[in-house]
């Protein structure tokens, strides 16, 4: 992802997929990164998030996805906030706890700010996710 200022090849991987960068593995203090979650087993999944946005033309607040998985568990995560406009497709890496699987439902919200108009109404015209490395939406 680009959460990291890794180089074009991308950030060296521990475990199974070390060996896809064999020139990484000579350094003696080369860095490596894992993504984890707070709670056991602290897994995650990386997905990339793009959200099309329906309703007033620019408006100011939060969107947010919320996963949810085949047991009822949530996890909400930020996509954006502050200036918000149907124009523009917002795009995040996301570190999603429910694995790609079990999740049964993904839902927009969004979270208005406090100078926003009462009649505006924001929607998602379309949310695209791509799970992990091979690709999968």
């Amino acid at each position: 992802g680009d959460c990291f200022p890794c180089p074009q090849e991308g950030c060296p991987m521990m475990g199974h997929y070390a060996d896809r960068f064999p020139e990484k593995l000579k350094r003696v203090d080369q860095k490596y990164f894992l993504n984890t979650a707070a709670d056991p087993p602290f897994t995650t999944w990386r997905q990339k998030v793009f959200v099309k946005l329906s309703g007033v033309k620019r408006t100011r607040g939060d969107i947010n996805l919320v996963f949810h998985d085949t047991k009822g568990n949530t996890k909400e995560y930020e996509i954006d906030s502050g200036k918000l406009s149907q124009d523009e497709v917002y795009t995040k890496y996301l570190d999603v706890e429910i694995h790609p699987k079990n999740t049964t439902k993904i839902e927009f919200l969004w979270n208005k700010s406090i100078f926003t108009l009462l009649w505006a109404r924001l929607g998602a015209e379309t949310v695209t996710i791509i799970h992990g490395e091979d690709g999968h939406r």
